[in-house]
């Protein structure tokens, strides 16, 4: 991996083009004017994994700003993108729970706690609601979406336990837990969902639904079930340019992948190196060649885009960043991909940038 001596510092200083006049307040991109919630939380993720120090009173004042956007329910909620109408009716794979997930980490990074109970959760507390609620998800082809489902709720149910000290949250992780690694997952892929994997397209669907289920096992220190077969799917998403897409995100040039796509296999792969030599080499060549592939989505302004070359709108006007232009969320989140890389291969030139993580809940652990 070669790189431009100092990158990290063009990282931050990217993130600080985009501070606005207020602790926490930022926006998303160059052509944004109007801060939000998620930016927030991507800027104050981005900046801890770099380990940059937030002053005291900065540190305060930001975790502060964020609770107060906390709803009696717990969850929280950007006015800037919810009360404008995005995602009419708070779908449960995005909307306030996904930004909740977001907000926590970022609460964690700052030292801050979510002040209000997550009393949303209390649906998911009753065990037998809620395996009839995993039944009834969609494990076909949609399963991408209940991949979001399942984490949004599986995360802040692990932060009530272990925050907010809920037993019955606590009694609800270990039976989501159970409950994932005895259905619908296919033993000879170690994946979910009622699809052809066989497929690339499809194959790189399930991997990402995956993604999103596979955190819930390894926060808790639980080798998720079928890992070796498991490991061989993921690496079967590796593709020729050097990341994980096949086109989920991008039919018209398939190889040219998402920022999701290549942390979506790029996470697992690096934490279940941690937990087996099976195909240790093989695993470490593609995270190599990943990071490689990673760094061309880097920018002249010292951010990261989506997918090269594309005009990328994160669901609502305020958070969209323009070809060429780097954005907060695609930043933090190839950021987190050259953290994980550089723990998992501590040889890589990446190992050697003194990453910061934090205990807590969701992917940032």
């Amino acid at each position: 991996m070669h790189v431009n001596a100092g990158w990290e510092q063009q990282v931050l200083g990217f993130i600080a083009a985009h501070r606005l006049d207020a602790p926490g307040h930022y926006r998303y991109a160059a052509g944004c004017t109007t801060p939000t919630l998620y930016s927030s939380t991507y800027a104050a993720m981005a900046r801890h994994l770099l380990c940059e120090a937030f002053a005291e009173e900065e540190r305060t004042s930001w975790a502060a700003y964020l609770n107060a956007h906390q709803d009696d329910d717990g969850l929280f909620r950007d006015p800037v993108i919810f009360d404008q109408g995005w995602y009419a009716g708070d779908p449960l794979w995005c909307g306030r729970p996904h930004l909740t997930c977001h907000v926590i980490t970022a609460l964690t990074c700052l030292g801050g706690v979510a002040e209000k109970p997550l009393r949303w959760l209390d649906p998911w507390r009753d065990l037998d609601a809620l395996v009839r609620w995993l039944e009834t998800r969609d494990w076909g082809t949609q399963v991408a979406w209940t991949g979001n489902e399942i984490m949004n709720v599986g995360v802040l149910l692990q932060y009530a336990r272990d925050v907010h000290h809920d037993d019955r949250a606590g009694a609800a992780v270990a039976t989501f837990l159970e409950w994932l690694a005895t259905h619908h997952i296919d033993p000879a892929t170690g994946v979910w969902g009622d699809v052809d994997v066989t497929d690339p397209v499809w194959r790189s669907q399930a991997v990402q639904a995956a993604y999103h289920w596979w955190p819930l096992f390894f926060y808790d220190g639980v080798a998720p079930p079928c890992l070796e077969r498991a490991i061989d799917t993921v690496l079967a998403t590796h593709n020729p340019r050097g990341g994980f897409g096949w086109g989920v995100h991008n039919s018209a040039d398939p190889f040219t992948s998402s920022a999701c796509e290549d942390i979506d296999s790029i996470d697992p792969l690096c934490r279940m190196l941690q937990m087996t030599d099976y195909r240790r080499t093989d695993i470490q060549t593609a995270l190599t060649r990943a990071a490689d592939w990673v760094l061309t989505n880097q920018m002249p302004d010292g951010g990261f885009v989506f997918i090269r070359d594309i005009p990328f709108e994160y669901g609502h006007p305020a958070l969209r960043g323009e070809a060429g232009q780097g954005a907060l969320f695609p930043t933090w989140f190839r950021l987190l991909s050259f953290a994980l890389i550089g723990r998992a291969v501590p040889d890589h030139p990446l190992g050697r940038i003194p990453w910061q993580f934090v205990r807590c809940p969701g992917m940032q652990f």
